[in-house]
């Protein structure tokens, strides 16, 4: 009968009916020892049980929560407490506090601290006077960070990077300059002529080259004495100590000469370029102030003329004193330190220096050393060189640096203006093509003003696609496709892809441009979320056409499908997506051969799946198996694809399953197509599914390979059993073949199947029938199939079925009890115990204890599970502990009793 018949001359369990004859499974459990009794058939009641109210027992108990005066939302208002001490005579000091909260006015911070009016009133204030300074030259500090832009990446945010990456594990040395300590400051009180005398002490003091060679320092030494260096100049500089602080800039920028450990070079610039920086801030602030008199400070934008002559005096005298320096590194370092102070004496002083100064670097002869001191005038003055850049005549290889080194975001703010230099440049000495790729890297990274954006492509494609050599043009059209994806529609794209396919068709170039084609298709499909707009650009399946070489064709593909999984949100049956996608996964497919490893099949299998899982033509039903005809033959060699169809498609089942290899995945396939047919409420065809499962648990081999090894099947057995007994719950009986008919046929197969000789499986699986059973005696069953009705509604409580059901449990038990009596042997007595402490759980859980020889029976098994101390003491208290417990539910108490007949033993 049917393709699930199991062949199967009679059945063994027959339970009654004219002429029928049961099994008489001989034996029964023969207590030993302190249990005694003859052995007799123990009756089965089981326990009537409320889910609903087991259900609602088991779930946490609702706390209400008290939020009082706290919210999530609610402001938080910050309280300054002030506490002052308050000591009277002949009495313990007292401390009094005040409170009030602080909150910001938003008109007064747009003023910045510098409202003129409180300026003017507090004319007099040396404190206000300060704190307008300060102000000034926050303001400053925010106009020299206007001039490149906010976008522009500070070198702060690089000094840790290269510290961080350039390290050493060699010995470094440095060398101190060692001065007298006759400099420090005088009180206010000194004679003019005893600073001048001191000053000059100093000097000899340099000229002398009073300095200490320290070796042997480790990394962090050295730095840690190059922070000490730079906190002596601020602490010189406090002090009124200015040639000391001289000397210390001096002797630091000699450092930046020896390159005798290069790859800690880097963070050796960083860290002396820091004290550099502090020197001239610190001298810069001091000039200023000196144009600062009771009434007004400099304007933000000032020119010399604003400044007065001792401030100007003195920004000469330092000049002076820089030029004075004999060697070059250093004299060079320290007036690029200061050279912002220009600003005081020339409007034209910063640009008429910086030729001078490119001049002396040419005078450095270590190459490392001549570019680190470049690097450190760029960044001193980062606009001016802007500026000499435009200016340049063959400046191509310097205008590429920039948009190399500089952040994305700065490069694609000025856009236009990098677009109007690269134009100007002279192509002999380094092409545009390549100025215009490293633009368009920079725009693939940040988006630049959107009234620029189309002159933008239309400016670099008019110079990409006059490129005749094919290697420079898609080294060229790679990066600016990016650019088109992130901001034009389809319409654009499939320009760019036409003009692609135009240059590398001929001579079949693409074959020397693999990689480059790749990432041009990873762009695009990056981008285009939405399928049916990519199969609509008109180019973009011939491009796919240039990938000729069959493991690059493949890679692509693979690509396509894991953005289709990635971002396909909802079942397609668009047929342009269907057609493309079908012809996608069958490259994949047609990949596969005898060589192909295991993970690369998954991995195919997994996508193609995730194809089949995403298409659906709703209740079509004609159309949706006309697609799994066809899937079925274009994917046969993917077994995984097979098993996705199985799923998706119960009427191939019968005669795709039984061509697979895996004995485990035909059982598990029968079982979960039984399922779908049975949820899909095709009661016939889940019979016969559930028929041949049946008749295939008989072919479970002893060992089974798994993951390349050979391991026992018994516990995969088991659990597929467990998984089979639990759905059978819900399925309803045949009219035709009598009560619980598949539940017969499968004990069937249990009794007959060769069990290992020290196997409890078995028995393992008659317990779960019993809990199978116990739960179809229910006058309403645990879980149902929407729209099948079973059996408890079938047979309504009806007497001869639950007599049936009863009679089935006593066999049951009577198997379970034979089995403990065979292992009362000294090898098998933990066995015995935790088999019997189960059997106990399961009678206690499901059985109606109020029945005497059912409540003897449980006593019997709490015996033998303690009787020779193999049971985990912990686990009999804990069990006593629930029966005590489930005692106090309604109409549970006479298991009262039964915890008084329980004692807990130990093992003496």
């Amino acid at each position: 009968g049917g393709p699930g018949a199991s062949g199967r001359p009679s059945q063994t369990w027959r339970l009654g009916g004219a002429g029928s004859e049961r099994v008489n499974w001989a034996g029964g459990f023969r207590p030993t020892g302190h249990v005694t009794g003859k052995m007799a058939a123990f009756p089965w009641h089981s326990r009537n049980r409320n889910y609903k109210a087991e259900f609602a027992s088991c779930r946490l108990e609702a706390v209400p929560l008290e939020f009082g005066d706290y919210h999530p939302l609610k402001p938080i208002t910050v309280t300054e407490s002030k506490t002052k001490k308050v000591s009277r005579k002949g009495s313990t000091s007292s401390t009094s506090s005040s409170s009030s909260s602080s909150v910001v006015d938003p008109l007064s911070s747009v003023l910045d601290g510098t409202d003129p009016l409180s300026m003017f009133a507090a004319s007099a204030d040396p404190a206000t006077l300060a704190a307008a300074m300060d102000s000034s030259r926050k303001k400053r500090d925010r106009d020299d960070n206007s001039i490149v832009g906010s976008d522009f990446e500070p070198w702060a945010s690089k000094r840790g990077e290269i510290l961080a990456r350039y390290t050493t594990t060699e010995k470094l040395s440095i060398n101190l300059f060692m001065g007298s300590e006759k400099g420090k400051a005088g009180t206010a009180t000194s004679a003019m002529s005893e600073k001048v005398r001191t000053r000059l002490e100093e000097l000899d003091d340099f000229e002398e080259g009073s300095q200490k060679e320290l070796l042997n320092l480790t990394q962090q030494d050295y730095v840690n004495r190059i922070e000490e260096l730079n906190q002596s100049l601020k602490d010189a500089w406090a002090s009124d100590q200015k040639v000391k602080a001289l000397k210390i800039v001096i002797q630091c920028s000699k450092l930046l000469s020896d390159t005798s450990v290069i790859q800690f070079y880097p963070s050796k610039f960083v860290l002396i370029t820091d004290i550099l920086d502090t020197f001239g801030k610190l001298v810069y602030e001091r000039i200023f102030s000196m144009c600062v008199d009771n009434r007004s400070v400099l304007p933000d934008h000032f020119s010399p003329e604003n400044v007065n002559d001792t401030a100007k005096e003195t920004c000469l005298n330092w000049f002076f004193k820089i030029a004075s320096i004999r060697e070059l590194i250093p004299r060079f370092y320290v007036e690029a330190s200061i050279l912002k102070c220009n600003k005081f004496l020339s409007k034209t002083g910063i640009s008429e220096c910086l030729p001078r100064l490119t001049c002396m670097v040419r005078g450095i002869g270590d190459p490392l050393v001549s570019v680190y001191a470049r690097a450190y005038l760029c960044r001193a003055l980062l606009t001016e060189m802007m500026e000499r850049c435009k200016k340049l005549g063959n400046n191509a290889l310097l205008l590429n640096s920039v948009m190399s080194a500089f952040r994305a975001e700065f490069i694609a703010t000025r856009s236009m203006d990098f677009i109007g230099m690269i134009k100007e440049c002279d192509e002999s000495g380094f092409p545009k093509h390549l100025l215009f790729r490293s633009l368009g890297l920079n725009l693939a990274l940040a988006d630049p003003p959107e009234s620029d954006r189309l002159q933008i492509l239309n400016e670099a494609w008019k110079v990409i696609t006059k490129l005749k050599n094919p290697q420079d043009y898609i080294n060229c059209a790679e990066v600016w496709v990016e650019y088109t994806c992130r901001h034009f529609t389809k319409r654009e794209v499939n320009t760019v892809l036409a003009d692609v396919i135009k240059h590398m068709t001929p001579d079949r170039a693409f074959e020397d441009s693999y990689p480059q084609l790749q990432s041009i298709i990873k762009k695009v499909i990056a981008h285009f979320h939405d399928f049916s707009v990519l199969f609509s650009v008109e180019k973009f399946l011939p491009f796919l056409d240039m990938f000729q070489k069959e493991s690059v064709r493949v890679e692509v593909c693979k690509c396509i499908m894991e953005v289709f999984i990635k971002h396909q949100q909802e079942p397609t049956k668009d047929p342009v997506i269907l057609n493309a996608l079908l012809h996608v996964c069958k490259t994949m497919h047609d990949s596969v051969n005898a060589l192909t490893l295991e993970d690369e099949k998954r991995m195919l299998a997994y996508l193609i799946n995730g194809f089949i899982k995403m298409v659906s033509f709703g209740r079509d039903f004609e159309q949706q198996l006309s697609f799994y005809v066809e899937a079925r033959s274009m994917f046969c060699n993917l077994e995984p694809v097979l098993v996705q169809l199985i799923h998706a498609c119960v009427a191939y089942c019968f005669i795709t399953i039984p061509s697979l290899v895996g004995i485990f995945t035909r059982l598990n396939l029968y079982l979960h197509s039984g399922q779908v047919a049975l949820a899909n409420q095709c009661l016939s065809q889940a019979d016969a599914f559930f028929k041949a499962a049946i008749s295939l648990v008989p072919e479970v081999p002893k060992m089974i390979n798994i993951d390349g090894k050979m391991r026992p099947s018994e516990s995969f057995l088991l659990e597929f059993l467990c998984n089979f007994f639990s759905t059978l719950l819900i399925v309803p009986d045949h009219p035709e073949h009598g009560v619980l008919f598949l539940v017969r046929e499968l004990l069937n197969v249990v009794q007959d199947y060769t069990w290992e000789e020290n196997s409890d499986e078995k028995i393992r699986i008659y317990t779960c029938v019993l809990h199978l059973l116990s739960a179809m005696s229910q006058e309403t069953y645990l879980y149902h199939v929407d729209k099948v009705d079973s059996n408890d509604s079938l047979y309504g409580g009806d007497s001869k079925f639950l007599a049936e059901n009863n009679k089935l449990c006593e066999t049951v038990m009577a198997q379970i009890l034979e089995h403990l009596k065979t292992l009362a042997k000294d090898e098998a007595l933990k066995r015995q115990s935790s088999l019997g402490l189960s059997f106990f759980n399961s009678i206690l859980a499901h059985g109606d204890l109020r029945n005497n020889r059912l409540n003897q029976l449980s006593v019997n098994l709490w015996h033998l599970a303690q009787r020779h101390g193999c049971v985990d003491t912990r686990t009999m208290v804990k069990t006593l502990e629930y029966i005590k417990k489930q005692s106090k539910q309604p109409d549970m108490g006479h298991l009262t009793e039964l915890a008084l007949r329980l004692p807990l033993q130990t093992r003496t």
